[in-house]
């Protein structure tokens, strides 16, 4: 198990990530922290933001009491501000907020109050931090995001299909699209660090096919590698049937169950992974306590599938899957964006 201590090389990772992110002297920047967060990226903020010259101040809120039918992980959409005004005006007025919740606030209510505020958002996942230093933002991945974003907002459908038998359409009108590249510096907006994808969260009614996770497909709320094949049938953006003959099948039978409301079954968002730094085998060489999952979702030519909290849609739930998957191909009215697992260039 990595050691979490205090070293440089940490601050000048988030120092470096925080400059990209536009702070500098003087300014006033929130460390949102909960008492169950990690304790160790809480203090290389605070270290790295005063290296920077900013005023940082900390805003500890206790973790709420569990309210979920079921453990909940990785899911983007922290319970732990719990609406509580005083923090979210605090929040509002702040140059930058550094989220360190332990889900982060990604799809939390509080978070369009924030940004309207004028603060911009940078969540940094509930890494250990040697799996934030090897995801540096790259300067090459902002302009290939913004070029995919460029056209998945033009395009009108997406279609995922692959050799183990998916076949996915994604109508992309109404849709939001959104892209990261692991920092943000304008007033306003919302990022995460790791980074490196571009997705779009489609409007209600929307999707429709099949979804086949095949062995070595990740499931990220369970932290498992795809064993045995799991088929999953989407109807008008539903997960309508969940069919395989192994544990995994079980397992996610289970905890869609256990929610007891239909929005965990929708959709949440698609996209596509665009970081060639992020490794799809990562999550086997950390304990579970020390990896969130971040990277798996930007894992270049990965195809991203989650189902949870839909605010376009206006669905909200805590129920989540992330699942990313490998060797997918990704069509924007027939451009090819992901061709079998392998990102084409944009600017190709």
């Amino acid at each position: 198990m990595l050691r979490e201590r205090i070293e440089g090389k940490w601050i000048d990772c988030f120092a470096e990530v925080f400059a990209r992110c536009g702070v500098g002297a003087g300014d006033a920047v929130a460390i949102l922290s909960e008492t169950q967060s990690r304790p160790i990226n809480v203090e290389l903020a605070e270290l790295a933001l005063l290296r920077l010259g900013c005023r940082p101040f900390h805003l500890v809120v206790p973790s709420p009491r569990l309210k979920a039918p079921a453990p909940v992980r990785s899911t983007g959409a922290s319970d732990a501000l719990g609406g509580l005004a005083p923090v979210v005006g605090a929040l509002a007025q702040s140059v930058l907020v550094v989220d360190l919740t332990v889900e982060g606030l990604l799809h939390a209510t509080e978070l369009p109050a924030i940004l309207k505020g004028g603060a911009r958002l940078l969540m940094v996942s509930n890494e250990h931090p040697e799996a934030l230093e090897r995801l540096m933002p790259d300067d090459a991945i902002e302009p290939q995001v913004r070029a995919a974003m460029r056209v998945l907002r033009d395009a009108s459908t997406l279609r995922v299909s692959s050799a183990a038998g998916t076949r996915l359409e994604v109508s992309l009108a109404g849709a939001r699209v959104g892209g990261v590249w692991g920092y943000t510096s304008r007033p306003g907006t919302v990022a995460h660090w790791p980074g490196g994808l571009c997705l779009a969260f489609p409007a209600a009614g929307s999707v429709n096919g099949r979804l086949v996770l095949a062995p070595g497909d990740v499931n990220l709320t369970f932290k498992r590698f795809i064993h045995d094949a799991v088929h999953l049938t989407i109807e008008n953006d539903y997960v309508t049937e969940i069919s395989g003959a192994g544990f995994d099948a079980d397992m996610m039978r289970g905890y869609f169950a256990a929610w007891g409301e239909p929005e965990a079954y929708a959709v949440s968002h698609v996209g596509w992974g665009m970081n060639p730094a992020a490794r799809w085998d990562a999550m086997a060489f950390y304990d579970r306590r020390d990896f969130n999952g971040t990277e798996l979702r930007a894992f270049a030519g990965n195809f991203l599938y989650s189902t949870g909290a839909n605010e376009v849609a206006g669905r909200h739930t805590l129920g989540h899957f992330d699942l990313p998957l490998r060797n997918c191909t990704v069509e924007l009215d027939g451009r090819t964006m992901v061709d079998e697992g392998v990102l084409v260039s944009m600017e190709s």
